[in-house]
């Protein structure tokens, strides 16, 4: 059966439908794959993630696990060597620092240090942004962290097509895999506009999601939007942020969702900041060291002699994500749009 055959017919789902069609999935298809973390069984997971998997496929395959993030991936790095292919969910990424040393000194060296013996096939899920009012441990966006180590594969779905597609991906990869989720997302393409109605995926075209298996490729990235004036590289809910901001700036950009942090679609950012000559960095992670810095090296080291302006970049800010001023921290329209207004006045 083809892949084309395979997808059977669409329809619209949320990104957390999207999702728990993924494990459902993968779950039927392969014996090997195991789902677990902290509530994800029973309870179906603080999102609803998993709802309904462990009633389908029952509790040795589907099941809750102690709240213990680094015994959590402990666990599937020892069921991954061992022939499992395990998805765990970490509840917020923000937590997942009680586990960084399995999954910087274990899982992603595992493949390494075995001279290729074992590998670590694990999907690590992790719901994380601001936009949701989360406060300061509910918020974080850490792809940075894991995109510094070798052996880790680092992906972030900006929607329900995107994530389905991807989770299968990397639930079918023996390379360990960070799986992170814009919640802002979750039930809604998000603009940056807070003070607007929210607008749901129903009414999105890539909330129009298949229904059975296909996958999307772990280092491609998406032209979200064609313009020949400016380049944006960004990723998760910036997405949706950039897109407004360029047409409330009357600026024809090249909007390129990154979707595989790493590895990167290196041929993908060079052939469009080369057509545009004029780049533009945006991410909600803090600044300073976030993965922005990357692209503004690699695009200065690469197309230096194609720029019109010097890279802009538009983050976060080197602060705590704060409760009562989230709008302040989170890189909205407005802000977004003066960026890329600089980026012209500059050339």
């Amino acid at each position: 059966m083809s892949m084309a055959q395979e997808k059977g017919k669409t329809r619209p789902m949320t990104m957390i439908q999207a999702l728990r069609s993924a494990m459902d999935v993968m779950l039927e298809r392969d014996d090997n794959v195991v789902v677990f973390g902290e509530d994800v069984g029973y309870f179906g997971g603080v999102f609803r993630c998993t709802e309904g998997l462990q009633a389908k496929y029952g509790s040795s395959r589907v099941f809750d696990a102690p709240i213990s993030e680094s015994g959590i991936v402990a666990a599937a790095i020892g069921m991954g060597a061992y022939g499992l292919r395990p998805v765990v969910e970490i509840q917020f990424a923000d937590y997942f620092y009680p586990a960084a040393d399995q999954i910087f000194s274990e899982a992603a060296r595992l493949r390494y240090r075995s001279a290729g013996g074992y590998t670590a096939p694990l999907t690590i899920r992790m719901p994380c942004g601001g936009g949701i009012f989360g406060g300061q441990t509910h918020s974080q966006s850490p792809e940075a962290l894991f995109t510094h180590v070798a052996g880790l594969r680092t992906v972030m779905p900006s929607n329900p097509y995107d994530a389905k597609g991807l989770l299968i991906s990397s639930i079918e990869n023996d390379d360990p895999v960070i799986f992170l989720e814009p919640k802002r997302l979750y039930n809604g393409p998000f603009d940056g506009h807070h003070d607007q109605p929210v607008v749901p995926w129903s009414k999105h075209p890539l909330g129009n999601v298949p229904e059975g298996y296909y996958t999307v490729p772990l280092d491609v990235a998406s032209l979200y939007r064609e313009g020949r004036e400016l380049t944006v590289l960004t990723y998760g809910t910036m997405v949706y942020v950039a897109e407004v901001a360029a047409r409330e700036a009357g600026i024809e950009a090249d909007i390129l969702d990154l979707r595989s942090l790493w590895p990167l679609d290196m041929d993908a950012i060079l052939n469009s900041v080369r057509k545009t000559g004029r780049c533009v960095v945006l991410h909600e992670a803090t600044r300073t060291s976030g993965f922005g810095a990357e692209l503004c090296a690699l695009v200065q080291e690469h197309c230096f002699y194609h720029l019109e302006a010097p890279v802009e970049r538009i983050t976060g800010w080197d602060t705590p994500y704060p409760h009562s001023h989230e709008w302040a921290y989170f890189p909205g329209p407005k802000r977004v749009a003066e960026a890329f207004k600089r980026v012209f006045r500059e050339a």
